[in-house]
């Protein structure tokens, strides 16, 4: 089998000035992918913007002997994501690769949530994947190769105290990737999705010293990157990664049952522990293989 490689591929990285996307960014460079760098250079809530972070990892990309531009537009408006992609394709000619990592956190109790933290969490995550996808998918088609990664979170598809905000954009941009799986699949786009922790500016003030050690974000890349590959035939996955561990996660639907006749809140009360049951749960690829599971039953 033959080394992973990007050459000829142009690959947009966000929020790749540290973190997560310098080191996704780092990788596929240097196994020659010419790399647009972005990042709106501020905090991790969001504020304030510059152009250091992400003019440093390019010029650690082209020490490195790689090919790199920076790119300081925010991913959250439609304009923005025009200029990400527009800097692609005006220094390389294309785009191949889209890895939607940019975020933002401001986590707060729900009950002391304000609109500006939900709005703001809700826009860079999920907007700003939406904005960035958008302008690259017509580029992607016109040349049938695309390969989109969405970066979720076990916050939202598990669940963690503190975090409405970051949960529900971070697993709405599962459903994202499950609809744009299925428009991508006659243009050979893949779309996967990570779920990953790991050490970065947006977690190093939420676990201990100990554990971030071992939750370098070079054990997330190696994954991002493979799902970013020639090599790769997934779509629609959505995978597990920290510290050197890596699995899949599934949405799966319990066998239930199917009950004839007028139903009445009686009838799932009597049968709500069958309804409830996870035993014989299957994973269905699309919304018409799930229907298409029960449709016979119900229309008999």
């Amino acid at each position: 089998m033959g080394e992973v490689r990007y050459d000829g591929k142009v690959a947009i990285v966000t929020g790749a000035g540290g973190g997560l996307g310098r080191s996704h960014a780092m990788l596929l460079a240097s196994r020659g992918a010419k790399v647009v760098v972005n990042d709106l250079g501020g905090a991790a809530d969001g504020s304030g913007k510059g152009s250091a972070m992400a003019d440093k990892v390019v010029d650690e990309i082209k020490a490195a002997g790689g090919v790199a531009v920076a790119n300081y537009d925010g991913v959250n408006t439609m304009e923005g994501g025009k200029n990400i992609v527009k800097t692609a394709i005006d220094n390389f000619g294309k785009v191949d690769i889209v890895i939607n990592n940019a975020g933002i956190l401001r986590d707060k109790s729900f009950v002391k949530m304000d609109e500006q933290s939900w709005d703001m969490v809700i826009s860079v995550h999920l907007k700003g994947a939406f904005c960035v996808t958008h302008a690259a998918f017509p580029y992607m088609k016109e040349n049938n190769y695309g390969r989109i990664v969405m970066t979720a979170s076990g916050a939202g598809i598990f669940g963690n105290f503190g975090q409405t905000n970051y949960g529900a954009a971070k697993t709405a941009l599962i459903g994202f990737m499950n609809v744009l799986k299925l428009e991508g699949m006659k243009y050979n786009i893949k779309v996967n999705t990570i779920a990953p922790i790991a050490a970065s500016r947006m977690t190093e003030n939420l676990m201990p010293p100990e554990m971030l050690a071992k939750l370098g974000p070079e054990y997330v890349s190696p994954i991002v990157a493979y799902l970013c590959s020639e090599d790769c035939r997934e779509t629609g996955g959505i995978f597990t990664v920290g510290g050197g561990h890596y699995g899949r996660i599934s949405v799966m639907e319990g066998t239930g049952i199917t009950l004839s006749g007028a139903v009445t809140v009686d009838d799932i009360k009597k049968n709500f522990d069958v309804i409830n049951s996870m035993d014989g749960a299957k994973y269905f690829p699309t919304i018409n293989d799930e229907t298409g599971s029960f449709i016979g039953q119900v229309l008999k």
